[in-house]
């Protein structure tokens, strides 16, 4: 790790002298001289006594820095033959060890994982296969298979020598395919979970509340893996309307009105839209019913309460009047 500092040492200091340079070639200023042969200084040290792991990351910072061959001409080769040998080797013995994916870049301590070593060296059928392997190993991972959907943002095809540009780089259809196996199934396990959950929407208020939480709950999840299907999200969200149907048909609609009115807002549909928006009518409706209905017995309480009280003090004076008081 020491012959690393070293080697980060050479090249933060070709980073930071990198402004002083001629107008014509950007390489070419003393101190840019100096940085250069100082950094291949630095990766003949990692050379003789560097891990892999220290020798890959080196060989990666030379093999991608255009001014080093203006002073070594052997260096940037030397790196860019080594980097795809210590790159695949380090890449097998990874998967071998299981480390298949991470988050993090390519580290020198020898944690790297199989998927960032094949990334770095811009093999990305191996770097798929490797991905597919891991999305398919934690194949309940959402946020493992979310990485794996979008493996291509940020990978480019070969430069194109015409334009000098290079186009955005597709993985092949049956990498996406192999995807879309993963998210059925699924989706396939959250629907089957729904169907058990939605068993409690025939029984009491308090249970259809249970279930419906439960249901919905379930509904959602598999409506996120649909969404990488062809179809999408379809099938959860008409069964999440059929819910609701089944809900609205209950005999005991009054207690249980705001379960279905759940089921339709997830359904989103425009037939579930307006079943919603007839329920907020209703139950809109059913509130002020109810606020006047609470009036009129604070009301008749109150007058209640002032008959009895009356009622009361005549009692006291004809009491008191008898006693001579």
């Amino acid at each position: 790790m020491i012959l690393l500092r070293l080697f980060c040492g050479a090249l933060l200091f070709l980073a930071l002298t990198a402004p002083s340079v001629r107008a014509d070639d950007i390489c070419l200023g003393d101190d840019e001289e100096k940085a250069a042969k100082a950094l291949v200084a630095a990766l003949n040290k990692v050379e003789k006594m560097g891990s892999p792991a220290e020798l890959f990351v080196a060989y990666q910072s030379i093999a991608g820095n255009d001014c080093i061959d203006r002073f070594d001409k052997n260096a940037q080769s030397r790196a860019k033959a080594n980097l795809l040998k210590f790159g695949m080797s380090l890449a097998k013995a990874a998967e071998a060890k299981g480390i298949l994916y991470s988050s993090e870049p390519v580290r020198a301590d020898g944690r790297t994982s199989a998927f960032r070593y094949l990334e770095a060296l811009g093999d990305y059928t191996e770097a798929n296969r490797v991905m597919l392997k891991a999305a398919q190993a934690k194949s309940d991972d959402p946020g493992l298979f979310n990485v794996a959907w979008t493996v291509d943002n940020g990978r480019y095809g070969p430069r194109d020598p015409k334009s000098g540009g290079r186009p955005p780089y597709v993985s092949p259809p049956a990498y996406r395919q192999e995807l879309e196996k993963i998210a059925s199934v699924n989706a396939d396990r959250f629907m089957k979970a729904e169907e058990r959950d939605a068993q409690g929407l025939s029984g009491g208020a308090v249970e259809v509340a249970k279930a419906t939480m439960g249901s919905l709950g379930s509904l959602r999840k598999a409506a996120d893996w649909m969404k990488f299907l062809p179809n999408g999200d379809k099938p959860a969200k008409v069964r999440a309307e059929q819910r609701g149907d089944t809900v609205m048909a209950r005999p005991d609609p009054m207690f249980t009105q705001v379960n279905a009115k759940m089921y339709y807002d997830f359904a989103d549909s425009v037939k579930a839209k307006e079943k919603a928006a007839q329920l907020d009518r209703k139950m809109e409706a059913s509130g002020r019913a109810a606020e006047k209905s609470g009036e009129k017995l604070k009301s008749s309480i109150t007058q209640q309460s002032e008959t009895d009280q009356k009622k009361f003090k005549d009692k006291k004076d004809a009491l008191e009047k008898e006693l001579g008081f």
